[in-house]
């Protein structure tokens, strides 16, 4: 049982589809994001221009892209394309399809592509019986998958296939599929002389996070409720079942939230920090940026009372790279939960802005010989190195001697509180300077 792709459906069976489906790309050249994929020169690219598939693994949210992929990469191969749901088949369907397979190569020297949608859903057993026809190059492999195949693909499954990943489609990628949509006389609402206002667009683009499907089942549901031409903010918002929560990125919304966010966790207040959170997450705020300022927020305000809140930000922020939105919103709350009730200090941003206030107010000042370097026999008969005491050959590892400019000897920039590990690192502290004040 061959699975009918869209490129090979009828027409009447075609407009009666959704949207989404009307709209898929047929050829390479038409389909939108994934330039690290599909752009000039990129390995997919490559692969077309050749006319010769390799056996890999989609990896990416829904939405991105990845069946489409597959269905354009066997009709510009000339492969014969075989769609199987790892949801729907099973060992006896895979079974059926590698005989037409063979049988295609043997018999007509036609290869066959094999898409496996879903193939973190096939078990071990049924993976196992793919894998010896990979092997044998019987049929070329695609799989597609929105969970980690490093978990969810068999280890020698995944060592015969390559893991390419995709990502979620930017705000302009959406965008254009939309437009498209709406100008497409053959397959979308051309004819109709459907428009959209900016505001409606906007919220569509956002509320689709990234999901080129969400965007134009939404979209399509909009201009079935709407009375007239022109779709309007409140047509996608019955269309989500969601209201825009006003917040305008360029203007005093997308700073005010922003704001009572970073007040909300540098008072230690977690709830109100989750639902500036949430405030922003649902007006379609870049997730990206909330994980900044999390960053930043991390060693400003919290700094070494706890350093393990900087690690925590930063690896929040390489979740919401990788994971996306909608779950990386999890990964936000994990970080923002954490920060809010670590305990806090800004000793160290005050250090840095105290620091270059006396460079912008003193300029370059001379660096104190003995810790200059002396690579030159010239350089060590000016002194520089003399006296130099090194830090490990001293007892407590303290050298005596200070560091800073002469003007500046008995500046202090740091001054750690008696909050969380900070209150150590300011007992340190204290005996290093005592030693050092001696000289």
């Amino acid at each position: 049982m061959q699975n009918d792709d869209l490129f090979s459906v009828s027409n009447n069976v075609l407009r009666r589809a959704p949207l989404a489906e009307r709209l898929r790309p047929r050829k390479l050249s038409q389909f939108v994001g994934q330039e690290h994929l599909v752009g000039e020169g990129k390995i997919l690219t490559r692969a077309v221009e050749k006319g010769e598939l390799f056996s890999f693994v989609f990896w990416g949210p829904p939405g991105c892209g990845k069946t489409t992929l597959a269905n354009i990469l066997a009709e510009e191969t000339d492969y014969s394309f075989v769609g199987l749901s790892a949801v729907l088949s099973g060992v006896k369907e895979l079974k059926e399809e590698i005989q037409k397979a063979k049988d295609g190569l043997n018999f007509h020297g036609k290869r066959t592509l094999l898409f496996i949608d879903e193939i973190h859903r096939f078990n071990k057993a049924q993976q196992d019986a793919l894998l010896p026809h990979v092997e044998k190059g019987i049929v070329t492999f695609i799989g597609a998958t929105t969970e980690n195949p490093s978990f969810e693909v068999i280890a020698p499954l995944l060592s015969r296939t390559k893991v390419l990943l995709l990502k979620p489609l930017t705000f302009e990628d959406i965008k254009k599929i939309v437009l498209n949509a709406l100008h497409d006389t053959e397959h979308g609402f051309g004819e109709r002389k459907i428009s959209i206002n900016e505001d409606a667009l906007q919220f569509l683009v956002d509320g689709a996070f990234g999901d080129a499907r969400k965007a134009l089942n939404t979209l399509e549901i909009a201009v079935g409720l709407s009375k007239q031409s022109c779709i309007e903010l409140n047509d996608i918002e019955t269309a989500y079942q969601k209201k825009q929560l006003y917040y305008d990125k360029n203007a005093d919304a997308h700073y005010d939230t922003i704001s009572a966010f970073i007040k909300s966790m540098r008072g230690s207040d977690p709830d109100a920090a989750l639902y500036y959170l949430a405030r922003m997450i649902e007006a379609g705020e870049d997730p990206l940026f909330i994980a900044r300022r999390m960053v930043v927020f991390a060693s400003e305000d919290i700094s070494n009372a706890d350093p393990r809140a900087l690690m925590v930000a930063n690896a929040v922020a390489e979740a919401v790279k990788f994971v996306g939105l909608p779950e990386a919103r999890i990964n936000l709350a994990h970080g923002v939960t954490y920060l809010s009730v670590a305990p806090k200090s800004n000793a160290s941003y005050m250090g840095i802005e105290g620091a270059i206030e006396d460079v912008k107010k003193f300029g370059p000042l001379q660096i104190p010989l003995h810790i200059r370097n002396a690579p030159t026999k010239l350089m060590g008969d000016l002194g520089y190195g003399k006296n130099y005491e090194y830090a490990h050959s001293q007892e407590d590892k303290i050298p005596n001697h200070s560091h800073l400019p002469e003007e500046l000897k008995s500046k202090e920039y740091y001054t750690p509180t008696s909050q969380g590990l900070e209150e150590q690192i300011k007992t340190r502290l204290e005996l290093i300077r005592r030693k050092r004040n001696k000289e």
